[in-house]
């Protein structure tokens, strides 16, 4: 993506239905892809966090933030760049247990990429890793050529390096000025 950065958009939320599809019509409307997409409930009781990743550039992706934000159900919405978060994804591969058995340059590969085994039976083993794209995609390169039967990637999951969690201060930020209007 020549001259887009990959943002990491958060959307703290109620948990409501039909919101994300307003939010990927957002996306549309703005010619944007949705390269990954996690949602799940957050620290905040009641609150559930989308996180979706896009390349874009800094003012598509200011002008989208503001849109999503308007959305009812909406709380608030941030975007962040690589280097203000700490991220991950979650991968898993099935390979044949016959193979894992049987080659010994299967097991080196599990170990230099710290993969773990989650499960194991007699037709099939489960191997997770845990990273950024580029480990969780080179993990799965060197496994092909052993015959591997399925494999899948999370959604990235994300915290920023800011000591504050802005949407906390949002929201306590609304509550007092609820009573204050009383």
């Amino acid at each position: 993506m020549e001259g887009k950065t990959l943002y990491t958009v958060t959307i703290f939320s109620e948990n409501r239905v039909g919101l994300l599809n307003q939010i990927s019509i957002i996306y549309t409307r703005r010619k944007l892809n949705i390269e990954s997409l996690s949602v799940s409930p957050s620290s905040i009781k009641g609150v559930h966090k989308f996180t979706i990743t896009s390349y874009s550039d800094r003012e598509t992706i200011e002008k989208l933030v503001k849109q999503v934000e308007k959305r009812i159900g909406v709380l608030k919405s941030f975007f962040y760049t690589d280097d203000e978060i700490i991220y991950q994804e979650i991968a898993l591969y099935k390979v044949p247990t016959e193979k894992l058995l049987e080659e010994p340059n299967l097991e080196k590969i599990i170990r230099k990429y710290n993969a773990r085994i989650l499960e194991m039976s007699r037709d099939y083993t489960v191997l997770e890793k845990s990273g950024h794209p580029e480990e969780t995609e080179a993990l799965f390169e060197d496994l092909k050529c052993h015959d591997i039967r399925q494999f899948v990637r999370s959604g990235r999951v994300a915290v920023t390096k800011d000591i504050n969690e802005y949407v906390t201060m949002f929201i306590e930020e609304r509550k007092q000025a609820k009573e204050d209007m009383r």
